[in-house]
């Protein structure tokens, strides 16, 4: 089992917190540890705006049981009555996230009502907000995440999967449901892209250089997603209409695979020049000379006049299988130039290094 760094910044927030809660001589800094783990966030990005919501919740929950205890006493039903009312704020104020941690700071508080409950409160506050200002030092200081390495790498790892079955699939060199598990499996890739491609989104840079370069990144890892996603919508048809295919003429056969084999090298390319293991295109077309989509649009219009019947599904299905390879490819195209462009502005710049991302 792999320890994350999210998990090892979970523990050492937990150790901060308990020992700033002990040094600060407050009577329960188990109170610090649990509120740090509600703080712990993926991004530095959102653990500020954590420690912003939890310090409204915290103040939610705070006067909230101040007001119950001072006015109606600290009785079973009332804690129920006031964490009522605490979740209808904290949703009304959309506060969604922070509901957890200010029940807690109101069930915290409303366990006693000495003679000295202001100043018990008021500790109680403090040493959940210990916990809150601890996982946001630690998610600033220890291992500040990298989601433009696990961006980069889950689109190329997924590009390197979807490029393999392609290859497969157009030689029809393949097990029917060992694809279709892996169409799944390329999808939730698909998913798990997006995801860091928000996280990474959301890291923000200090200096103007830095950010202009950054815009510029977000805009072709964006077509490298959207690339990668009708790669394996062409792969999906592929293996939809497999049999649709193996009825074609072979010549028909023959341009299909040739025209794909073209377009996942080059994906694979651009893959590689991104991080610059691939120079630059000399041509102004970027190496796009081969992508003879116009030669294929033309087979599949001359295939579609030997059918007397306009209304055979054999067409349609043809057609989706030729517009999704065509589109593939526009694609492609799109990403070259974004790449090459990206590359204008930043010529001496390797946008990853070469390393593992885990």
């Amino acid at each position: 089992m792999k320890l994350g760094a999210r998990i090892l910044k979970t523990g050492i927030a937990i150790i901060l917190s308990l020992y700033l809660g002990q040094l600060l001589h407050s009577p329960s800094p188990v109170f610090a540890g649990i509120s740090a783990i509600f703080a712990i966030q993926p991004t530095i990005y959102r653990s500020y705006l954590t420690i912003i919501e939890q310090i409204q919740g915290n103040i939610i929950g705070a006067l909230l049981a101040v007001f119950f205890v001072l006015t109606l006493g600290n009785h079973f039903t009332v804690i129920g009555l006031a964490a009522i009312i605490a979740i209808s704020i904290n949703l009304k104020l959309k506060l969604e996230n922070t509901i957890g941690l200010s029940l807690v700071t109101l069930v915290s508080i409303m366990e006693t009502t000495g003679g000295n409950f202001i100043p018990f409160a008021a500790i109680r506050f403090s040493t959940i907000m210990i916990g809150v200002f601890s996982a946001f030092i630690v998610n600033l200081v220890f291992m500040p995440p990298k989601y433009e390495s696990k961006l980069y790498f889950k689109i190329s790892s997924t590009t390197e999967e979807l490029i393999r079955w392609i290859r497969l699939s157009t030689r029809h060199d393949f097990e029917h449901h060992l694809l279709k598990e892996e169409i799944e499996k390329l999808k939730d890739s698909l998913i798990k892209m997006e995801q860091f491609y928000g996280m990474y989104k959301e890291e923000h840079n200090y200096f103007k250089k830095k950010n202009l370069e950054k815009s510029r990144k977000l805009v072709v890892y964006r077509q490298m997603i959207f690339t990668a996603k009708k790669g394996v919508d062409t792969l999906r048809k592929l293996h939809r209409f497999e049999n649709e295919i193996l009825l074609l003429p072979e010549h028909f056969q023959q341009a299909i695979q040739e025209q794909l084999d073209n377009l996942i090298y080059h994906h694979e390319q651009l893959m590689l020049r991104f991080i610059g293991k691939v120079p630059e295109p000399a041509t102004e077309s970027g190496g796009n000379d081969f992508l003879n989509k116009k030669e294929l649009y033309d087979l599949f219009i001359t295939h579609q006049k030997e059918y007397t019947d306009p209304d055979n599904p054999h067409l349609y299905h043809i057609m989706q299988i030729t517009a999704f390879i065509i589109d593939y490819g526009e694609q492609l195209e799109h990403l070259d130039t974004l790449i090459s462009s990206f590359y204008s502005y930043h010529d001496n710049e390797v946008p990853i290094e070469e390393k593992s991302h885990e």
